[in-house]
């Protein structure tokens, strides 16, 4: 079966739901309020349609999604310029067999790279999610900015990690605070 990467349509909402909402269990047992762990499919459909959402889809099933973010988000912007990713997500079927680092690879490659002419693209995560900074890190992203966000339950740490893909373009984000 081969695989193909491509952007969502809202064909994809019911299976992309299932895989985000199944790929995020760890996050809802940490009860961190990231908001792709509880989405619902209305959610999912305007993910969609408001962002670019890919997807690594094998034999007609999708296996793994990340968004890339078009929103206009000044508090975001004053962080750092570079695209911004989220919602990544792997089916648990499919994880630790690299599907996940392929659908990264070929969006950092292909989409911003190549299409949006960007040397940096950058991200967030709960610091104290077990393993997800930790992943990035191996994949090349680095901690450049942390940021303490209120939510009804607690204070959650989030950290901003940021990944260089073109050396020779690339400026160092000056974070503003405020």
């Amino acid at each position: 079966m081969t695989e193909q990467y491509r952007l969502a349509t809202l064909e994809d909402a019911e299976q992309l739901q299932a895989v985000t909402v199944d790929a995020y269990e760890t996050i809802r047992a940490l009860n961190i309020p990231f908001p792709a762990g509880h989405a619902t499919l209305e959610v999912i459909q305007n993910n969609i349609v408001q962002h670019e959402c890919y997807i690594l889809e094998k034999g007609g099933e999708i296996i793994a999604t990340v968004t890339l973010d078009r929103a206009e988000d000044v508090q975001r912007q004053a962080i750092s310029p570079y695209p911004f990713i989220r919602w990544f997500a792997v089916s648990p079927d499919h994880k630790s067999q690299g599907y996940g680092s392929k659908l990264l690879d070929w969006v950092e490659q292909n989409i911003i790279l190549q299409k949006l002419d960007a040397p940096a693209v950058f991200l967030a995560t709960a610091t104290r999610h077990p393993w997800l900074a930790p992943m990035y890190e191996r994949r090349g992203y680095e901690p450049f900015h942390h940021k303490t966000v209120q939510t009804p339950e607690r204070q959650e740490e989030i950290v901003f990690m940021i990944k260089t893909l073109d050396p020779s373009r690339y400026e160092t984000p000056s974070v503003q605070t405020g």
